[in-house]
């Protein structure tokens, strides 16, 4: 091989190197990107972000447990059934009140099965609680988008307070006192309505016995 053809050869092999190299770079530059925003966004934001909030936020982070004598009773974030009648009733709910299965009925105010349905509710708790059915609260005998509303209105429990207090023993006075005492009111005076938390009014009452 002469000389020519011998620095021929080297520069071809270099130049191919070099060709790998560079066809290599995306590839590589790819990979690396990935994986610093696997590491970076999947793992490292994730971790900071419940971090943070388990220290600012530590009764939401953690589901906003309502706990009687450190067990949890339930959330003050979900509806739950109470089937005595010595408790107040939530609204009624599409997903019987299971989060995985939070949802509304989905069916259009003219809808007859709808309206069939609602006057059913309304016929029940007219007589669950002894008063007209034409007193009877809508939100009683409606569900929430959710079906995990765990709040009614002030009159929603107003009108549960004498089937309460007669099934409790208690005066209907006190029961009503209860009721005003956990009313919150519309979020900074202005966003929402007064409302009532149904699962720590409940807590309340119980309370009431000792």
């Amino acid at each position: 091989m002469n000389n020519s053809t011998a620095r021929l050869s080297i520069s071809t092999a270099a130049g191919a190197a070099d060709h790998a190299l560079d066809s290599g770079s995306p590839l590589r530059a790819s990979v690396g990107f990935a994986a610093v925003i696997l590491v970076g966004f999947g793992f490292l934001y994730s971790l900071a972000g419940t971090g943070i909030g388990r220290v600012l936020f530590p009764h939401q982070a953690t589901g906003s447990l309502v706990l009687v004598d450190g067990t949890p009773r339930g959330s003050a974030l979900v509806a739950q059934p109470f089937v005595d009648a010595r408790y107040f009733q939530p609204r009624p709910s599409a997903g019987n009140y299971d989060p995985m299965a939070a949802a509304g009925s989905n069916m259009a105010r003219g809808n007859p099965d709808l309206r069939t349905r609602m006057a059913e509710l309304r016929r029940q708790v007219a007589q669950r609680d002894g008063i007209a059915p034409d007193r009877v609260p809508a939100e009683l005998v409606t569900m929430s988008g959710s079906g995990m509303d765990p709040h009614l209105s002030p009159l929603g429990a107003q009108v549960q307070v004498a089937r309460v207090a007669r099934e409790r023993g208690l005066a209907e006075a006190d029961v009503a006192a209860l009721v005003a005492a956990h009313t919150e009111p519309a979020t900074f005076g202005a966003l929402g309505e007064p409302r009532v938390n149904v699962l720590e009014l409940n807590i309340a009452l119980d309370a009431e016995r000792h």
